[in-house]
């Protein structure tokens, strides 16, 4: 495996993707490719850009790509709010994944700012 496995943001953001697979599969049949497919693909681009952006080998990449994951981060927890106020899921069903959104959340803007300071010289 790559360094991002060691990543201990990465390893949240994927628990938070499996959670919100859980959540999607309660959401109507109806919404299967519309609002699901599209809370599915928010959520697994979290983890996924986490990695992609470890792997570019720059800082300023890097960052780029912590930036997109925090942009599907939010499409992810506005899914989510979207589905209660709908009516298409309880408050209740929602609330741990928001949670661990907002822990997932406050772990990439950490990194990033991070990753946007100049490098510390030895």
């Amino acid at each position: 495996m790559s360094g991002y496995t060691t990543l201990k943001v990465w390893h949240r953001a994927m628990d938070l993707a499996a959670g919100v697979y859980d959540v999607a599969r309660q959401l109507p049949k109806a919404e299967q490719f519309g609002m699901t497919s599209q809370l599915q693909r928010a959520v697994a681009s979290v983890p996924a850009n986490i990695a992609e952006g470890y792997q570019r080998g720059s800082r300023k990449d890097y960052a780029r790509f912590i930036a997109i994951a925090r942009g599907s981060l939010a499409e992810t927890e506005t899914f989510l709010l979207l589905a209660v106020r709908v009516g298409h899921l309880e408050q209740s069903v929602v609330t741990p994944s928001l949670s661990l959104a907002d822990e997932v959340s406050r772990m990439l803007t950490q990194l990033k700012r991070r990753l946007d300071a100049p490098p510390a010289r030895s």
